[in-house]
């Protein structure tokens, strides 16, 4: 291996570690207490080491956007790969996306709802957001139904997933009616 390979390859490896100790400090602690003050302290670096990886938090949360959306598709098509209904997979795509946001609410937040700054729907939009979105898609294309475009359907569906899991973590949907909207939004919505 060559010296440079090897400046890469550590770098790489810092990177990683910068990022999952942002997203760590994030989960434990909330946004707030993410500063690269905290992260070089955390992570044994000098802040100038921090932000050759990075200018800044913002950059930080965009990159720990893309590995969420990552996860997050693979969780969306793990549960859905098994399932040759189409509503159980619509059931089991809902389930799939709530239960990643509830679990992930630090990554979750820098996805939907922090700016990373990334962009979404538009030419420049990161592979890994694209391929997050289509893992909706997937599942969602085959229901939205005759005359329905299946990406706008998909955005109305994500959009319903989404106001279900913000207000659900934030305590203003009771608990105890969880499955019964699942049920209702795959009922009326994708209507299968």
């Amino acid at each position: 291996m060559s010296v440079q390979e090897r400046k890469e390859r550590e770098r790489a490896v810092r990177e990683r570690l910068i990022v999952a100790t942002a997203r760590e400090l994030a989960e434990q602690q909330g946004w707030d207490s993410v500063t690269t003050r905290r992260l070089a302290e955390r992570i044994e670096y000098s802040q100038p080491v921090l932000y050759s990886h990075f200018r800044g938090k913002r950059e930080i949360i965009g990159a720990v956007a893309l590995e969420g959306a990552a996860e997050m598709a693979a969780a969306l098509r793990a549960a859905t790969s098994a399932v040759d209904d189409p509503r159980a997979r619509v059931t089991a795509l809902a389930h799939a996306y709530l239960d990643f946001a509830a679990s992930n609410p630090a990554v979750y937040d820098a996805l939907f709802q922090l700016d990373g700054g990334l962009a979404f729907a538009q030419e420049d939009t990161p592979e890994l957001l694209k391929d997050a979105f289509a893992a909706l898609l997937e599942s969602l294309e085959e229901v939205a139904g005759g005359g329905v475009h299946p990406g706008v359907f998909t955005e109305v569906f994500w959009a319903s997933l989404h106001g279900l899991a913000t207000l659900t973590r934030s305590g203003r949907l009771p608990p105890e009616y969880a499955e019964r909207r699942v049920e209702l939004l795959v009922d009326r919505l994708a209507m299968v």
